[in-house]
C-alpha cells in the first residue's frame, strides 16, 4: 500500500432488516474486537438521528460501550455534530470517556445536523442557526478542555486539561479552512461526498498553521470498501450498500437490506448514476482489486490515513471484508 498508511473504521451502527438494534450493538462490539486484533488504528462512531438504518444517535454512550469492551484501539466520534450540543456537555462527556479510557479517545467534530431539518430543530430547540456558530462553539469547547481554564467561572470537570485529540470533519472547503487555521487534523467525508475532496485537501495543506496538538497537516479520507475472496461475491454483497444509498436518494432511510442477485429493476438509470456518483470512492472486489483501487486513491490524495466504511448485511461477510483489508496494511503509525 502507498506509504503503508493506517486504516481505521467508521461505524454508523447499521440496523439490519429483520434484526434488532440490540443485535446491531453486539455486531459493532464484535467488529471492534476483531479490528483491534487486526491492527486497525481507530474505531469511530457517527452521530445520526431519526434514521431507521442507523443506531448511533447516542454517540458518546456507544463510544463508552466500545471502549469498555476493547483494550487498546482508539475509539471516538466521526463525529459529534457540535451544533446539536452545548459545548460544555460535550467537554464533560468526552472528559468522562477520556478519564475512563485514558489515551484512547478521539473527538471528531462536525457542523452538520446529522439528520433532517425537522429533527434538527427538535434537537436544537430554540438555537436557530446553530450551525453558523460552529467556530465559536469549537473555541468554547477548546476552552473547557484547556488546562488554562482552571480560573474560569464555568469548568468542565472531568475534561479540563486532558488534551483530548480534536478533529475537524467536513465535506466541503469551509471545514478545510477552519481545520488549517486551527492546526487540527482533518477528516473528509469522501465516502459519500466526493466532489470537494481534492480541493479541500489542497486548501487544508496550503493554509495549515502548526498548533500545540499538531505540527504538520494530517488528512484522513473516508472510503467505502467491500472486499471478499471472490470478486463476484463482493459485487453481490455490494447490492445491500447500493439499496441503502438508493434509499437515501429517495428520502427513505429503512434498515439495511439483504443482498440481491441484481439491481436491475430496483433503480432507474438516473438513480444508478446518482448512487455511483455519491459513492464514487468505493472499492469493491477481491483483495487484488481493492488493493489496486486504494493504491490509486492514495496516490491521488496522499492521505495520511483511511477511514473505511463497509455496508454489508451479513456480519460474517462484513468481518471478512475488514480482515482482507487489514492484510493490506498492518501499519500502526502514531496518532496525530
Amino acid at each position: 500500500m502507498q506509504n503503508s498508511v493506517p486504516f481505521s473504521i467508521l461505524d454508523l451502527a447499521p440496523v439490519l432488516r429483520g434484526k434488532s438494534i440490540a443485535e446491531t450493538y453486539q455486531n459493532s462490539l464484535e467488529l471492534a474486537l476483531h479490528a483491534e486484533k487486526w491492527g486497525y488504528q481507530r474505531y469511530w462512531l457517527a452521530e445520526h438521528h431519526n434514521m431507521e438504518s442507523v443506531a448511533s444517535a447516542a454517540t458518546s454512550v456507544l463510544i463508552g460501550f466500545i471502549a469498555g469492551g476493547t483494550r487498546s484501539i482508539r475509539v471516538g466520534s466521526g463525529g459529534i455534530m457540535l451544533p446539536n450540543h452545548a459545548p460544555l456537555v460535550v467537554a464533560e462527556q468526552f472528559g468522562t470517556l477520556a478519564t475512563l479510557y485514558p489515551g484512547r479517545i478521539d473527538l471528531g467534530l462536525g457542523r452538520a445536523p446529522g439528520t433532517d431539518q425537522v429533527t434538527a430543530a427538535a434537537l436544537r430547540r430554540d438555537r436557530f442557526g446553530a450551525g453558523m456558530d460552529f467556530p465559536e462553539n469549537l473555541h468554547e469547547l477548546q476552552t473547557y478542555l484547556s488546562a488554562d481554564n482552571k480560573s474560569g467561572r464555568v469548568r468542565a470537570l472531568p475534561g479540563e486539561g486532558l488534551e483530548i485529540p480534536l478533529w475537524i470533519l467536513g465535506s466541503s472547503t469551509d471545514s478545510a479552512v477552519l481545520a488549517a487555521r486551527l492546526g487540527l487534523p482533518y477528516a473528509f467525508a469522501s465516502h459519500f461526498a466526493p466532489a470537494y475532496l481534492l480541493p479541500a485537501i489542497r486548501i487544508y495543506r496550503d493554509n495549515f498553521r502548526p498548533s500545540a496538538q499538531l505540527r504538520e497537516p494530517y488528512v484522513m479520507a473516508g472510503v467505502n470498501v467491500i472486499a471478499a475472496d471472490e470478486s463476484a461475491e463482493a459485487s453481490r454483497l455490494a447490492t445491500s450498500f447500493y439499496q441503502l444509498a438508493l434509499g437515501i436518494i429517495r428520502g427513505q432511510t429503512g434498515p439495511v437490506s439483504p443482498p440481491v442477485d441484481s439491481m436491475s429493476g430496483l433503480w432507474t438509470p438516473q438513480e444508478e448514476a446518482a448512487v455511483k456518483h455519491m459513492m464514487h470512492y468505493s472499492f469493491i472486489g477481491n483483495r487484488e482489486q481493492v488493493e489496486k483501487g486504494l493504491d490509486g486513491f492514495l496516490a491521488e490524495t496522499r492521505a495520511d490515513e483511511l477511514m473505511v466504511v463497509t455496508y454489508v448485511y451479513d456480519q460474517s461477510a462484513r468481518l471478512r471484508s475488514y480482515e482482507i483489508l487489514s492484510s493490506l496494511s498492518q501499519s500502526r503509525d502514531p496518532s496525530p
